[in-house]
């Protein structure tokens, strides 16, 4: 269980985060280790959990993805294309600087995988033990939260040319199939 300081100061410069875009490019393409499973249970509440049952309709057990609701849908309810939130692991760890900020991301999965437009296009499937999720085609784009809590050279690095087809803010999913998902399960790219 983790509950980190949303307000702690340290930002890594411009330059500390291109020194380490490397080892994000350099993400496996096939297959990748799922590195940490966090819900949302309130407004800038994190909870790090070894394991969690996801459902089709409902997504996370205990995130409040269908209680915030969308401001992308008519009547205000949750959106289906947002349901699970992956973010690769290797540049969420970059800009946080220590493993136990990772969580500021805001993203409920963080998987050591390529989450590029080219390697997971719309329609792309995660396959877990259990559980399958799909890559939707609804943005995951950078916000104030992010630069305030990893600084303006990581919110930048996301919203770069680079930045947008690695997906390095990250990419929406939605649950084709539930069950129970542990941190540490391997993430099996299905391509269409």
């Amino acid at each position: 269980m983790s509950q980190p300081d949303v307000h702690e100061p340290f930002h890594l410069t411009a330059e500390q985060v291109d020194a380490g875009m490397e080892s994000v490019r350099q993400s496996p393409r096939d297959s990748g280790a799922l590195d940490l499973i966090v819900i949302r249970p309130a407004r800038d509440e994190r909870l790090v959990l070894p394991l969690v049952e996801v459902d089709v309709e409902h997504g996370l057990a205990g995130d409040s993805w269908e209680s915030r609701g969308s401001r992308m849908t008519e009547d205000g309810r949750a959106h289906p294309g947002d349901q699970v939130t992956v973010m690769n692991s290797r540049f969420a760890r970059l800009v946080a600087a220590t493993q136990d900020r990772v969580p500021l991301a805001g993203d409920q999965l963080y998987v050591d995988l390529d989450l590029s437009v080219h390697n997971l296009p719309t329609g792309t499937r995660l396959e877990f033990d259990e559980v399958a999720l799909e890559v939707t085609d609804v943005p995951h784009t950078g916000c104030e939260k992010f630069r305030m809590r990893f600084g303006m050279p990581a919110l930048r690095a996301t919203n770069t040319p680079e930045g947008r087809d690695l997906r390095l803010r990250g990419i929406n999913t939605t649950v084709v199939r539930g069950g129970m998902l542990r941190q540490g399960e391997v993430a099996r790219v299905s391509r269409p």
